[in-house]
């Protein structure tokens, strides 16, 4: 019997009651060992599968936990083999306790593939999706799927999958190397006939970190997860990444790809911010030519999130990826998180196949071994209705000449506004751009104008780079008298 069936078991044979408490104590007792390698061998015709065969693997819907049961979520399995070759644990929580789901050859599909699933034993599963009734009542889409370390994925209403959420990051930059905590067990909470929400508790474990998480999941239009961690650390982090978002950015409106007939090519647009200060700032997405960090110190963050704002077709014109329909993760911060920073992290990728975007929030000081942590947050996956700011915020983000040609080192930028501060102004308003420019910057040319075919409000802006090997941090707003009108739009130049 393993120790995370044996806490629910009462010695008069009656199931105590399981739940996040529970996973706390696991986590806090792994974290007081040394952190126990354990070895994972996959039966040879599950090793050598190639990618094809793996996919040829599928489970049958028939099978789904819960189906039978007519309820409004249910549970659908991964199967190990190829590149996921560690299982996880997966049990459902009961009112008569906790019963362990184990993995049972007759739910998959092995399609072409010769092998001999009898002789496995209980392999365990390489992960799990939920489904539910997400666009329509005649059918059961997939909501969530947690597959592979600690990713996890959600889905609102009529959304496509694009970026992911993490359970934690650790050492994605700095340290001696990133890290990769996993699910290694899970326990879902069976859900009434009338649920509208899915409860996941989840075991999380790495050499330097052990955690217990909560996942309530309520799907909708946004699709909104409450998350509710306590981490237990055996040995000291660099640089801790709570909350990360993962996602994917090729190239877009600002840094267009020669040769390609997509315009843009993109999980994610822009990070965005609101700061406990109450600043709002957006960072459109680069492809950068070298791994390039930056960060922005706040204290008691009130959200930040990797947006997918430009939601329109016509800026991808790609029938099947469908990247306007990808939806964006807006982290909503439980009580106060204390200073810290939301840091990004971006590196080249020569295709849409790598994810090269990473987003978190790291406190200026992470907890000394032994010392728990206790956060909680929201992840919101939002689609056409999402998270602004309250007064304006940029549209697209251009770079690059016009008519009149650029002097040395000298780069355009033209950032379009819209929003309810701007759409009040009345005809022949002064608006200005307020820019502010790294030591290694000098702004050239600054305007800012209403755009006659639309209304909104753009902003041309002319930077000159004194030293092409170092790089330059941009911030501008719209402005009137002393008002602002805007979220902050920053930017950085590159180094060549």
């Amino acid at each position: 019997m393993t120790l995370g069936l044996a806490v629910w078991l009462a010695a008069a044979g009656q199931a105590l009651a399981f739940g996040f408490d529970d996973v706390a104590q696991l986590a806090q007792a792994r974290a007081a060992k040394p952190y126990a390698t354990r070895s994972h061998v996959l039966p040879a015709e599950l090793r050598n599968l190639d990618y094809d065969q793996y996919r040829d693997i599928r489970f049958k819907p028939a099978q789904s936990t819960w189906r039978a049961e007519g309820l409004p979520f249910e549970l659908a399995f991964f199967h190990l083999g190829k590149f996921q070759t560690a299982p996880v644990r997966i049990n459902e929580v009961t009112a008569a306790g906790v019963r362990h789901i184990a993995f049972d050859p007759k739910a998959f599909d092995y399609g072409k593939n010769k092998v001999s699933p009898k002789q496995w034993g209980d392999l365990g599963f390489a992960g799990f999706r939920v489904h539910y009734a997400l666009n329509n009542a005649a059918y059961k889409d997939e909501l969530v799927v947690f597959l592979g370390a600690s990713y996890f994925r959600a889905l609102g209403k009529q959304q496509h999958y694009g970026l992911s959420a993490r359970g934690l990051a650790l050492d994605t930059v700095g340290g001696q190397g990133e890290e990769f905590p996993r699910f290694e067990e899970f326990w879902i909470e069976r859900p009434e006939a009338d649920a509208t929400a899915l409860v996941i508790h989840a075991l999380l474990d790495s050499p330097r970190v052990s955690g217990a998480y909560q996942f309530t999941v309520r799907p909708g239009d946004t699709t909104v997860t409450d998350v509710r961690s306590k981490l237990y650390f055996r040995a000291g982090v660099t640089t801790l990444g709570v909350a990360p978002l993962t996602s994917m950015f090729q190239h877009g409106e600002n840094q267009p790809r020669a040769g390609e007939f997509r315009p843009e090519v993109h999980d994610s647009d822009g990070l965005m911010v609101a700061t406990g200060e109450g600043e709002w700032l957006w960072r459109p997405l680069i492809n950068p030519k070298r791994p390039l960090v930056t960060s922005f110190a706040t204290r008691d963050p009130k959200g930040f999130g990797l947006m997918q704002r430009d939601r329109a077709f016509s800026s991808y014109e790609d029938v099947e990826a469908s990247y306007e329909r990808r939806p964006s993760a807006w982290v909503v911060p439980k009580g106060a998180w204390g200073p810290g920073r939301v840091e990004l992290f971006q590196w080249p990728t020569p295709d849409e196949t790598n994810d090269n975007i990473v987003a978190y929030w790291v406190p200026d000081q992470a907890p000394a071994p032994g010392q728990p942590l206790e956060l909680s947050y929201q992840v919101q996956l939002q689609g056409d209705r999402q998270q602004r700011p309250p007064a304006g915020w940029a549209t697209q983000s251009r770079v690059g000449r016009g008519f009149a040609e650029m002097a040395p080192n000298e780069t355009q930028y033209v950032v379009d506004f819209t929003g309810p501060a701007l759409d009040a102004l009345p005809l022949g308003a002064t608006v200005k751009p307020v820019v502010s420019v790294g030591p290694n910057g000098k702004v050239v040319e600054a305007n800012a104008y209403r755009i006659p075919a639309n209304g909104a409000w753009r902003m041309s802006l002319r930077v000159q780079q004194t030293d092409a090997k170092q790089p330059v941090e941009l911030r501008a707003f719209l402005q009137q008298s002393t008002h602002a009108l805007t979220e902050t739009w920053t930017s950085i130049i590159q180094p060549d």
